[in-house]
């Protein structure tokens, strides 16, 4: 029999691609089909895997197999803030796949940059800033200033599920200076989104499992975050157990979303909200979520908005929440089994524009135009085959 070649790699390194990827050692073991013992000694330097092995390693901590064979652990550095809590709990794991997208929105914004570089282009410099000690209200009507959203412009955007509105808000934040990305991989229950304030080219993440008002919310949320300059992980459940430090940074973003979507002046002189005064618990379904419809947000929050507002009270508030947690699992369930096990049909040049962002596909196309790129390069880095250029041409607004 053939003498397996054992890989030639660190054991440090094989802890530091297992750890950076979020994995334990016991659930990589698993997803390796591996017993630990032996996924042990080969970080301990004990034992190595074989070439094939190696790869399968590779291919679940999302690494290139060169990066293996480094003498030394990389000294990068990373701030991944949890600002995510469950009561009871502690601090949440930052799971695998939150990881892994985290890093992936890192290598989009490098590859933005370089392209910028290639041909001597200045990326938009992010400007806007506030202080965790400011008006919440007066952040947010700054947000709506700077970046140019009136009254008449979300008016437009109003539509049955909020997609409009969301397109619209993400292409201003794009215009100042902010890479969008959506996740993909990421249970909505894992995380609303995350912020990495880098310079230039700040990220905002936000997760595309959740409801397109959802998305809008944790846009501004974590455009909040950048304001503050502040990276981190975030959900948006106000009322979850955090240390004091994180619990206010939260509730202020989460209070300047609020008020850059639904201006306080316009909820206070709404004739609907007038007709109801102070601490009404009489709010119906249909009023509700015309208003919300109206901002392109969720029930929940303007419900939230009252609240904070006096409008309503707590109780209401807290029924309404649950009447509505109830409905969105009714919903989801309801289209699993519409959908069966196939799921929704693909549209691969709409979901490339929808989760790597215009401005960047753009970018990638230009950099093509101009023979800086080869189609097969384009088609990596934007994860398609190269039989949807075409339309993905269409659908960025370059053809």
């Amino acid at each position: 029999m053939a003498r397996r070649i054992k890989a030639q790699v660190k054991g440090e390194i094989l802890v530091w691609a297992r750890e950076t990827a979020g994995f334990s050692l016991p659930d990589a073991a698993v997803k390796l089909a591996l017993d630990e013992a032996r996924l042990s000694a080969w970080e301990n330097g004990i034992d190595a895997p074989t070439i094939p092995q190696l790869r399968r390693l590779a291919h679940l901590y999302r690494r290139p197999l060169a990066v293996f064979y480094l003498q030394e652990r990389p000294t990068s550095f990373q701030v991944v803030r949890d600002l995510r809590r469950l009561p009871g709990t502690g601090l949440r794991h930052l799971p695998p796949d939150l990881v892994i997208e985290w890093r992936r929105a890192t290598e989009r914004r490098a590859l933005a940059l370089e392209l910028l570089e290639d041909i001597g282009e200045e990326p938009t410099r992010f400007t806007l800033g506030a202080e965790p000690t400011e008006d919440p209200e007066a952040v947010g009507a700054r947000i709506r200033a700077a970046l140019r959203v009136m009254d008449a412009d979300q008016a437009s955007w109003r539509d049955p599920d909020g997609r409009t509105a969301l397109r619209g808000w993400r292409d201003r934040v794009e215009a100042s200076g902010v890479l969008v990305f959506q996740a993909t991989m990421v249970g909505s229950e894992e995380a609303s989104g995350f912020a990495i304030a880098a310079e230039p080219l700040p990220i905002i993440v936000v997760n595309r499992k959740d409801a397109p008002t959802r998305r809008t919310f944790s846009l501004l949320h974590e455009l909040a975050h950048l304001m503050l300059r502040i990276s981190g992980v975030s959900d948006l459940d106000a009322d979850a157990a955090r240390p004091p430090e994180d619990q206010a940074i939260e509730v202020f973003c989460n209070q300047v979303a609020a008020a850059a979507i639904m201006p306080k002046s316009q909820i206070l002189n709404d004739p609907r909200v007038l007709s109801h005064g102070r601490r009404a618990v009489d709010w119906s379904d249909i009023e509700i979520a015309d208003i919300a419809r109206s901002f392109g947000a969720s029930r929940e929050a303007f419900v939230r908005r009252l609240l904070s507002f006096a409008l309503t009270t707590e109780d209401f508030y807290r029924r309404k929440r649950a009447q509505y947690q109830a409905e969105r699992l009714a919903q989801a369930e309801r289209e699993r089994a519409k959908l069966g096990d196939e799921g929704r049909p693909r549209n691969m040049p709409v979901e490339t524009v929808s989760n790597i962002g215009r401005p960047l596909v753009q970018m990638i196309l230009d950099s093509y135009y101009h023979d800086r790129l080869s189609l097969s390069e384009v088609a990596g880095y934007l994860g398609i085959k190269t039989r949807h250029i075409p339309k993905l041409e269409q659908v960025a607004g370059l053809r």
